[in-house]
């Protein structure tokens, strides 16, 4: 019953949003073209189908606003304007009770906030669709941000993906672009990102991972400020981190006003972003303003501060090369290598040609040419690439769609901050600098160093192990004689079957003769 009372729902938020023309006016048929008038009631919906669509869906509620952020991803499968606008999307989520907060808590780490904490804010600073912060003191003094997850998370997002499997079923069967579109898929990957944030154990780690990335030994502390971890009060439904000061990174006016400088703020975003994805490795993949703040104290007056690590990207090295890549020969308009780099990806069926794909990629390519190159956007130029990629039948994987979307939140940011920021300017040299210590004499130097670990194991039993194979006869001369005995074998075969296809010839045309009159 509560099952077919939120369909009921569902439908009609549809209807009051006039979200059937999303699906009935992709159809070429007076069938759905009829329904379609029957659904508008004869009126035209005034605001476009994008603003439409966010506005249904935060009306539908917290899991349905978390599905549409994660849609906004995916500009590899629906339209550019629809993911401009579920971008969005944000979560205006009134609080859960403090009184469930801290049995959240006293259930998760076996004792109430009053007895945890020297001091316990009982009012959350911030509330989201998954979980909701409020600040605290540890008894040694330490200012934390301890993060709750709001209680029944679990039940509530199985029944809302139950719904929303029967909806991409729906539209996989009934609209024309269903299976291309692949909606069971991103069902299927939206239920895999939010039983992912149900864990907060696991965004804690992920915390843990970026901060260690950008300690102090790392060289790169001056760069980025992450949150250190406080393990003991971190369990599956509560997080604990160090608290952090700072201004939102959109709040430009008051950055400006604390001595920010803007400009370096913004060239030091592109930076940080790029040393991630091509050093490390690891993402954060949710650099939105929510979740980005700059440091206002004196002694890290303009450093970054990271938050939210639930949604990370990894890469592998394949990934980071064929990233890297790419970039360098589209700025270099070599597009044959770009063709070539797609090929040999294994992304691209083997009989694609290669020149056609050239000529597919410089189609794409060549019009960011004819503007200045702080106009270009890396994002897009990635995106095109993928749909390009998309003609010739290639399934791009997960990991770059979330970084092509990382990229244009991290576009977004930076020319804000800077409107002449020049985001190519600002790569090329970090691209250039990391293709040179991975492909030239540091970067061999690195892997001997990488794998001296393991040469050390095997290299004291090198000597015997040479002894040995040497000394075992040589099976060269039986093999050989193994091999033409099978030769003749095969040959007297072929004889015999030769005989006995002439004896069957010969019996079967000394039958006919026999028979005849």
């Amino acid at each position: 019953m509560m099952t077919l009372l939120r369909m009921v729902r569902i439908v009609f938020i549809c209807l009051r949003y006039g979200l059937g023309d999303l699906v009935l006016s992709s159809f070429h048929h007076p069938v759905p073209a009829a329904l379609l008038r029957v659904m508008r009631l004869g009126r035209r919906p005034r605001a476009p189908r994008g603003e439409r669509l966010r506005r249904a869906l935060e009306s539908l509620g917290p899991i349905f606003v978390k599905f549409g952020q994660v849609l906004s991803t995916r500009r590899d499968l629906i339209p550019a304007d629809l993911a401009d606008e579920l971008a969005r999307l944000q979560d205006r989520v009134p609080p859960f009770p403090s009184e469930q907060a801290a049995a959240c808590i006293e259930a998760a780490l076996g004792a109430p906030p009053q007895q945890l904490f020297a001091h316990f804010e009982t009012d959350p600073v911030a509330s989201a669709s998954i979980a909701q912060v409020h600040f605290a003191v540890l008894h040694d003094g330490r200012e934390v941000a301890v993060k709750v997850l709001r209680p029944g998370m679990l039940q509530i997002i199985e029944h809302d993906l139950r719904l929303l499997r029967m909806l991409a079923v729906m539209i996989e069967r009934l609209a024309p672009d269903g299976r291309r579109l692949r909606p069971r898929e991103v069902v299927a990957e939206f239920d895999k990102y939010l039983h992912d944030e149900l864990d907060l154990v696991r965004e804690a780690a992920n915390c843990s991972q970026l901060r260690r990335n950008f300690s102090p030994e790392s060289g790169r502390s001056s760069e980025l400020i992450v949150p250190e971890v406080v393990w003991e009060y971190t369990a599956a439904t509560v997080f604990t981190m160090e608290r952090m000061v700072g201004i939102p990174i959109s709040q430009i006016e008051r950055l400006r006003a604390a001595g920010v400088d803007i400009k370096k703020l913004a060239r030091n975003g592109v930076e940080i972003f790029f040393a991630q994805v091509f050093g490390d490795g690891f993402f954060h993949a949710d650099m939105h303003p929510g979740n980005i703040y700059v440091s206002t104290q004196p002694e890290t007056l303009g450093y970054y501060i990271a938050l939210d690590f639930g949604i990370v990207g990894s890469l592998s090295e394949f990934d980071k090369n064929y990233l890297a890549q790419n970039f360098l020969a589209f700025f270099q308009r070599d597009y044959r290598r770009v063709a070539q780099l797609h090929i040999e990806s294994g992304w691209v069926p083997p009989d694609t040609r290669e020149e056609e794909l050239e000529g597919a990629v410089r189609a794409v390519c060549e019009p960011y040419f004819d503007r200045p190159l702080a106009e270009i956007s890396l994002g897009q130029v990635l995106l095109r690439l993928f749909q390009t990629s998309r003609r010739f039948n290639v399934q791009i994987q997960p990991q770059l769609v979330l970084l092509q979307k990382t990229l244009l939140n991290v576009e977004g940011m930076g020319r804000e901050l800077d409107p002449t920021l020049d985001l190519w300017k600002t790569a090329k040299p970090y691209l250039e600098h990391w293709m040179h210590q991975r492909v030239g004499l540091p970067g061999l130097q690195r892997k001997l160093r990488k794998e001296s670990t393991q040469w050390a194991q095997w290299l004291p039993e090198f000597p015997r192990l040479l002894h040995e194979r040497l000394s075992q006869p040589d099976v060269n001369p039986a093999i050989l004689a193994e091999i033409a005995e099978l030769r003749r074998a095969r040959e007297q075969g072929n004889r015999l079957l030769t005989v006995l296809t002439a004896v069957v010839a010969i019996g079967f045309a000394l039958l006919l003769w026999s028979i005849q009159p």
